[in-house]
């Protein structure tokens, strides 16, 4: 088929595709599909690749963009537009794609058509005309749509005279097949046996397999210019199959296309095992996973306290807790995570911090108590404009607001409505202190954080009164501090539990209850010189809720 006769695009919204995008209502993962479509006697491909929402996973979205010449903006009518919406908008218009606006979910008694249409036309400046309404449910004007993606949507850009040249904007890693790319062609073609090689990593291989989505993996002879599809490479490491590279046949020089926005994980945990024995089976379970999501990055670690394990860099929070989702679900592992801790850096003597810009779209009702909260949170007022009943606030602010509850914050104040969205900005000065938590005068390396200097001893005592609330007693005194250096910020202790050493005394003279008290006094000193301190997961848990 001719390349004129194909669309490439994306839906920029909500299409659960995986058992944890289905169980938490959205996309994690971009998830590409192929149709076959006939309009007005001519047959069509339509290759639809779907984007995650969540701004975790913005990256997602910006290799899908890059594959594709246009872009069906998808609105709920029930929730309207999101944080989300407005970022994906911005993202699609510098990659200069054409975009559809859609009102999807008309069906629901509770769709507010009048109200999200209205919001499209003054927050994006679409006319009316552009819109289109739909049910994905009942099918209501979804022909009437697939006619404007093929009559509206341009053909894919390709380079006819060119020799083979396919950006890749995805990779999978399957055991026996090994790595399999997902391309886009610009040029030429490639089919089965063909010798390819990536531009950047220098790895060569021979093609095993090329074909479509459909949406499972479907072979066929070759693919061709314009055209979106797999290959199967055989290479047992993704890491020598860099996403974002451009491919071509071995011997040909080529100019490499134009990537995309290369994720950088910005939310780092510990990861240990409960046990010395789980240790190799959750480096396997990481390295496995590692291998599919090319933004997480792994690298060992050891605590003095926890032993061997390793430092994960996720993109976000709900990244990380994704990640560990699937290692239960899928290796089988369930390993102790300790507090996240963004990327600080230090020049000269000086700390800085990683900072980002914000947006949070917000009914315009809840305005004031948004403010309030990003006020609190080191945010920076940058601009609010309003559309309506809604308003989009733009601020400056800490990343590390984020692990400290800033989202949560957010929805509560504004009963669920408020949703948001960030792009990182640079790093910028911070006046930081390390802060170490102490049992028994033992330094507990996972729990040491750096924080605001001015913030210290407010952090430090909320810290060890929720440790404390979490840990279990024992049989001797648990004083748990937060100190800075020598300095201790704040102190509290666990009584211990008390064993009544005089109970089988029915007499006897008071030199006797005298030495059976000391002994057990001097029993139990011995037992915090001795004994190892155990943190539960639900202590750790609570560290980081706080």
């Amino acid at each position: 088929m001719s390349y004129k006769n194909i669309r490439n695009f994306a839906i920029i919204a909500h299409v659960d595709q995986n058992p944890i995008s289905r169980e938490r209502g959205i996309t994690i993962k971009l998830a590409p599909v192929r149709m076959s479509y006939v309009l007005n006697g001519q047959d069509y491909i339509l290759d639809l690749i779907d984007t995650p929402g969540h701004m975790d996973f913005s990256y997602e979205v910006s290799r899908t963009l890059a594959a594709c010449e246009g872009a069906i903006l998808l609105v709920d009518a029930t929730k309207g537009i999101q944080a989300q919406t407005v970022a994906h908008f911005y993202a699609a218009k510098k990659e200069n794609l054409k975009i559809i606006p859609v009102i999807n979910k008309i069906d629901l008694e509770s769709a507010r058509v009048e109200e999200v249409k209205k919001d499209l036309i003054e927050v994006f400046t679409f006319s009316e005309q552009d819109l289109y309404y739909i049910s994905a449910k009942t099918g209501e004007n979804v022909e009437e749509l697939l006619a404007a993606v093929i009559e509206k949507l341009p053909m894919p850009k390709v380079l006819e005279t060119d020799p083979f040249k396919a950006l890749v904007f995805d990779a999978v890693f399957d055991e026996h097949r090994g790595v399999i790319i997902f391309i886009k062609v610009v040029s030429g073609s490639v089919k089965k046996k063909d010798q390819i090689e990536f531009i950047q990593s220098k790895t060569k291989v021979i093609v095993s397999e090329v074909g479509f989505f459909s949406p499972s993996l479907v072979a066929k002879s070759e693919l061709s210019a314009g055209e979106i599809g797999y290959i199967v490479t055989g290479v047992k490491d993704i890491r020598q199959t860099r996403v974002g590279d451009t491919i071509k046949h071995t011997g040909f020089e080529v100019e490499s296309l134009s990537g995309y926005l290369v994720p950088k994980p910005m939310v780092f945990f510990g990861v240990y095992p409960k046990t010395s024995n789980e240790y190799v089976h959750l480096r396997e379970a990481l390295n496995k996973l590692s291998l599919n999501d090319g933004s997480m990055t792994v690298a060992n670690e050891y605590s003095a306290f926890l032993g061997s394990g390793f430092r994960v860099g996720f993109l976000g929070l709900l990244h990380a807790e994704i990640v560990k989702e699937r290692l239960s679900q899928e290796q089988a592992v369930t390993p102790l995570l300790t507090m996240p801790r963004v990327l600080y850096k230090e020049e000269n003597g000086e700390n800085f911090e990683p900072y980002m810009a914000l947006n949070i779209f917000v009914p315009s009702s809840f305005v004031g108590a948004v403010i309030t909260v990003a006020q609190n949170k080191r945010g920076t007022l940058l601009d609010i404009s309003y559309h309506k009943s809604n308003a989009i606030i733009k601020y400056e602010m800490p990343y590390s607001m984020f692990i400290r509850g800033l989202s949560a914050e957010l929805k509560s104040v504004s009963q669920g409505f408020a949703s948001l969205d960030y792009e990182i900005m640079g790093y910028k000065k911070a006046d930081l202190v390390k802060m170490d938590i102490l049992i028994n005068s033992n330094v507990i390396d996972v729990l040491s954080e750096l924080v605001y200097k001015d913030e210290a001893e407010f952090v430090g005592r909320k810290r060890i009164e929720k440790l404390s609330k979490n840990l279990d007693r024992q049989q001797f005194k648990q004083i748990i501090q937060a100190s800075i250096g020598a300095k201790i910020l704040a102190r509290t202790e666990i009584s211990p539990y008390r064993k009544d050493v005089l109970a089988k005394m029915s007499g006897g003279d008071r030199t006797r209850k005298d030495k059976l008290l000391e002994a057990q006094k001097k029993g139990k000193s011995k037992l915090i010189n001795i004994s190892k301190i155990e943190i539960p997961q639900k202590a750790l848990l609570s560290m980081i809720e706080s």
